[in-house]
């Protein structure tokens, strides 16, 4: 068997997430179809970042083994040009390429990078509708970049994270929650557009989409930029802002060594 690496986007309107879930349309359960059908055996799909429901996607990575003969140089452009035909116009193959045998979508990350869309005009822009957050009030961008800069480094982002559980040593224990940010900025390329963009080695469930409701927060001069400090340290996730909507939201890229 070999390892291969796809390069995947998509629109994550009509899709409950990324991960398989039986009964219901996610983004794994359309692409690993389209696998199984165009390789002929069952494949074991790993991402990169588990999207939610509404998230979108433009750098996905996601790994899998397939037999010696389909990871053949050869084959990999006939295997996009097939798997798109299948998949389309939802999601898009953008790359397939064979990887090292201990190649893991997931465990070989750095770094994720998100960005989240706001149009921010008293009048919706309906083609941005499906990618957009449409907030009408006018935000500040300054302050919502002094409280961006709080959340670079190292922290428990419990704040900003709704609470999971993982099985060790068959006992349930709350997923641990500290992360490292390496960049966190709000920029505005248009008047009425702006853009939040955050790298971190990884990212636990809704934690960009709570910053960002948090962060709206601080540009309507609801509460300080310094309040982020005051959040990340209670650890208590009622301290934070609101959850923003997911449509807004898309993984870019995936940073790996």
């Amino acid at each position: 068997m070999a390892r291969l690496r796809l390069r995947v986007a998509y629109d994550g309107e009509g899709f409950r997430g990324f991960a398989p879930n039986p009964g219901v349309r996610t983004v794994a359960g359309v692409l690993a179809d389209a696998l199984e059908r165009r390789l002929g055996y069952p494949v074991q799909l790993t991402c990169a970042g588990r999207t939610d429901a509404g998230v979108h996607a433009r750098g996905q990575v996601v790994s899998l083994e397939v037999s010696d003969s389909h990871a053949e140089a050869s084959r990999l452009a006939p295997l996009v040009t097939s798997l798109n035909r299948m998949c389309g116009p939802d999601v898009a193959i953008l790359a397939a390429e064979p990887a090292p045998a201990d190649f893991d979508a997931r465990f070989s990350a750095l770094a994720r990078a998100y960005r989240y869309t706001v149009w921010n005009a008293p009048e919706p822009d309906v083609f941005r509708r499906r990618h957009a957050w449409h907030v009408a009030s006018p935000l500040d961008a300054a302050a919502m970049n002094d409280a961006a800069e709080r959340l670079i480094g190292e922290h428990d982002f419990a704040a900003f994270c709704s609470r999971t559980v993982q099985i060790l040593d068959g006992e349930p224990r709350a997923a641990p929650t500290t992360r490292r940010v390496l960049h966190a900025r709000w920029s505005r390329p248009e008047p009425s557009l702006l853009l939040f963009d955050i790298e971190a080695n990884s990212f636990c469930r809704q934690m960009v989409r709570s910053i960002v409701g948090t962060l709206v927060e601080v540009g309507h001069r609801r509460r300080p930029a310094a309040d982020v400090g005051r959040i990340l340290a209670s650890r208590d996730r009622a301290a934070a802002g609101g959850v923003a909507p997911p449509h807004g939201l898309c993984l870019e890229s995936v940073r790996y060594s």
